[in-house]
């Protein structure tokens, strides 16, 4: 069963409401776009329908007021045969022909009437239809952003961010257990000739670097 029923329930249809009261909004304004699309498609039709309805009467009219030419012009003719009767009919039949010609005429104003409604139903349509499309294309966008957002978040702060980061504490728990092993496996070995002379070195390099440090203080003291 379709959102809507006929034209003007779409031209009175409050797009808000219904979008509010879906429960998937893309799938809402999709179906309602689509109904739209095929009511104007009908509309139209019944349009089209009637421009030929029109052009086929006026087709009519046109004959039978050629019709009543010729039939004026049987009635001068008999006339000016001084057969009155005869003229008589032929006015007759110019008249039945004239009647015809008039039903059809307020026919095809009835069809005028309806082809401008229908008209108007078509400009409202699509001004309602572009308003459902600037919507769906609205809510595509914000749909569009909140995965977008998504996405980022759960990049930055989604359990798999979390289980990477914990498997590099893991990680860093074994550098620190392997650098711990090296640096134990070194406690209680005597010191090589070369990395005494490496200490000598440098104790030698930090008493020069103090005694530089206590010379400035004393010169700016003085």
């Amino acid at each position: 069963m379709g959102i809507f029923s006929r034209t003007r329930d779409i031209v009175a249809a409050n797009f808000a409401d219904l979008l509010d009261k879906a429960e998937d909004p893309a799938k809402m304004i999709r179906m309602i776009i689509l109904e739209m699309e095929e009511t104007l498609v009908e509309v139209r039709a019944s349009a089209a329908r009637t421009i030929a309805d029109q052009k086929e009467m006026r087709r009519h009219i046109a004959k039978l007021d050629q019709l009543q030419t010729n039939w004026t012009e049987k009635a001068e003719l008999a006339l000016s045969k001084d057969r009155e009767d005869l003229a008589k009919a032929a006015l007759m039949e110019r008249q039945k022909a004239a009647d015809m010609a008039d039903q059809l005429k307020a026919e095809v104003q009835v069809l005028d009437d309806g082809l401008r409604a229908s008209e108007e139903d078509i400009a409202k349509l699509q001004g309602r239809l572009r308003e459902a499309r600037n919507k769906q294309s609205t809510i595509q966008t914000r749909l569009e952003s909140a995965n977008n957002r998504y996405r980022l978040r759960d990049a930055y702060a989604g359990p798999k961010t979390q289980e990477a980061f914990s498997r590099f504490g893991e990680l860093e728990r074994r550098a620190d257990e392997a650098e711990g092993r090296a640096e134990a496996m070194g406690l209680g070995v005597s010191k090589s000739l070369e990395d005494e002379i490496a200490e000598l070195r440098q104790s030698d390099r930090v008493d020069a670097d103090l005694a530089a440090l206590k010379a400035r203080l004393n010169k700016s003291e003085g």
